[in-house]
């Protein structure tokens, strides 16, 4: 068994710390310097189209959590379903995106928001009017619609916006 002297590896340990703090940071100041996540990101919020939506409920059926609620009456001037009730719990959906990749009329995306942490369990669950593309403060990802790529920013990466500054 080496016996070393007392002292030495906290020498070590502050010699480490003392390097990193001469160093430039590595860190984003998240507030004030937000980075565009990568374009095809499942986001934590569904964007709907309503124009596109015929209340099929393929989507409904797919989820494997069932967190998805669609409630549909018939038109009959229109000869066609309009809905009534359109409503997600994101507090149980775990962004699988079965639903976007399942809905026929391409009425259905994520959108590109991560940040959805709310105070109470009730404003987890998505209506209708929250989760609508007219609305204009949604932005839909391109996960499984690779044809929206263009549209998005660009990925950047921590790398990145440390040579940006410089």
């Amino acid at each position: 068994m080496k016996f070393e002297r007392y002292g030495i590896g906290i020498a070590k340990g502050l010699s480490v710390t003392l390097g990193y703090f001469f160093r430039r940071p590595s860190v984003t100041q998240y507030p004030d310097q937000r980075l565009h996540l990568s374009r095809r990101t499942r986001g934590q919020e569904l964007v709907w189209d309503r124009q596109k939506c015929t209340g099929c409920c393929t989507c409904a059926k797919s989820c494997p959590q069932g967190v998805i609620e669609i409630v549909t009456s018939t038109n009959i001037e229109n000869n066609k379903y309009e809905v009534e009730k359109y409503q997600v719990d994101t507090g149980y959906c775990i962004q699988c995106g079965l639903c976007v990749e399942s809905c026929p009329y391409e009425a259905l995306f994520f959108s590109t928001n991560y940040e959805c942490a709310k105070y109470r369990r009730g404003d987890l669950v998505q209506n209708k009017e929250d989760m609508m593309l007219e609305s204009g403060n949604k932005q839909r990802s391109a996960y499984f619609y690779p044809e929206l790529e263009t549209e998005l920013p660009r990925q950047t990466l921590l790398i990145e916006r440390i040579t940006e500054e410089d």
